[in-house]
């Protein structure tokens, strides 16, 4: 059982350390009971709302695979205080090529192809939008994102013919407004329920069949809780979002009658977004590994679920110890917070010593090599402990992950880069 006892950020990092002693690093590792405990908490946290995995914070069919399956959901939500639910519920996928490759008939490790997988953006991709809408069964299981006539457009010619019906489900601006400031991600040009629904009623006298409505409210689930005025941000624009989503959805069905999606929310809005009663369902991905930059968050505690290691290889001096590689940089603004966080290192005789390690500032993580202050203690052979900003681009590094579990098993599973697989 994921317990709360037994899934924490020290517990977690001393079993993947004892139980990847003979592995050469650089390396990365996923602590089980830290993922079921993760699993659970998004579960508990979505008030009784399906949750849908974002792959891209995965990128590991094993780890979906595991995430996905129903015995898993209630054997993680039995060991938590989370509240029954219909737990994990299909996929958002960030490429239709990765989409047809994930609701494929299966692969090697047991995973099943999904069948409910919707599109968290738009694609060009013709070739991948031709073998979606051609094809029954992928038409069926695949939902394609949309928020402009011109996307419209390309999925009707890809499909090469009127009397296909792709599903589609229309992207709308989440963002908060004040004055002449736009607060949250440039997405959707659609925001006001008129235009919405206009853009519903062109999509339908086309010959698409409307199921949903999305609504990422990245203002609210990508920012931590850092000060008070960015506490202050969220709490207006959830305001303000709970109006205008319900006008929203209540302007497109009388278009084209009840949305089988009305989705929402991220990690750190799942509470928020699932109050809302038009909300069908909440997306989470980031919060199954909680990177480092999901640790200011009020509504939920830091529970690192994945770790990567690297080898010291010099000690140009006393107090500096040079890592292996480690340059592993998040996608976003260029600041600080992108950059792998040191939280310790270990040796076969000492196990693991936390803290201590920063980057030095000129240099950074590196390309082939990351030196790192505060490490008068480090040997060269000793190993590096690392957590990568955010959650799956570190799995575009490795071609494995170890997952460790509460006894101290091991089990390697492929990242998407493992089954040669890169979809941008």
């Amino acid at each position: 059982m994921a317990t709360r006892d037994k899934a924490t950020p020290d517990a977690a990092l001393d079993r993947i350390a004892s139980a990847t002693k003979d592995l050469e690093p650089p390396f990365a590792a996923v602590d089980s009971v830290a993922l079921d405990f993760n699993a659970s908490e998004l579960i508990r946290r979505s008030n009784a709302l399906p949750v849908r995995v974002a792959s891209k914070s995965v990128r590991s069919r094993a780890i979906l695979g595991r995430v996905l399956g129903r015995d898993r959901v209630a054997e993680s939500t039995a060991g938590s205080n989370a509240a029954p639910g219909q737990g994990f519920q299909g996929i958002m996928a960030y490429s239709t090529a990765e989409a047809l490759w994930l609701a494929g008939t299966g692969d090697q490790h047991g995973t099943d192809g999904v069948e409910d997988i919707l599109m968290g953006y738009p694609s060009v991709d013709t070739q991948s939008l031709a073998a979606i809408t051609r094809d029954p069964v992928m038409s069926a299981r695949i939902t394609l994102m949309v928020d402009d006539v011109a996307h419209l457009d390309i999925i009707r010619a890809a499909a090469g013919s009127d009397r296909l019906a792709p599903r589609i489900c229309i992207d709308v601006d989440a963002s908060l407004r004040i004055g002449p400031a736009h607060i949250g991600v440039r997405r959707s040009p659609l925001r006001e329920p008129a235009q919405v629904a206009e853009f519903a009623r062109i999509a339908q006298a086309r010959g698409f069949h409307v199921v949903g409505v999305m609504f990422y409210e990245a203002q609210i689930a990508g920012l931590p809780d850092s000060n008070p005025a960015v506490e202050l941000i969220k709490r207006l624009s959830a305001s303000e979002l709970l109006v205008r989503r319900q006008a929203v959805v209540s302007a497109v069905t009388d278009v084209v009658g009840p949305l089988e999606i009305v989705n929402g929310g991220g990690t750190g809005s799942l509470e928020v977004t699932s109050a809302d009663p038009v909300v069908t369902e909440v997306s989470a991905g980031s919060g199954l590994f909680l990177p480092a930059l999901f640790d200011r968050y009020k509504a939920f505690p830091s529970n690192p679920a994945l770790y990567f290691a690297l080898p010291v290889l010099r000690k140009p001096t006393a107090s500096i110890a040079t890592a292996f590689g480690g340059g592993y940089i998040a996608s976003g603004p260029v600041s600080a917070t992108r950059v792998p966080l040191p939280v310790g290192f270990s040796n076969a005789v000492r196990g693991v010593t936390r803290g201590g390690l920063k980057l030095i500032r000129n240099e950074g993580a590196g390309e082939v090599q990351t030196p790192l202050r505060g490490a008068e203690s480090v040997a060269i052979g000793d190993r590096i402990w690392f957590r990568h900003a955010k959650a799956g681009e570190v799995c575009e590094r490795f071609d494995t992950l170890y997952v460790i579990d509460a006894d101290g098993g091991r089990t390697a599973v492929p990242t998407y880069r493992g089954e040669s697989k890169n979809f941008g």
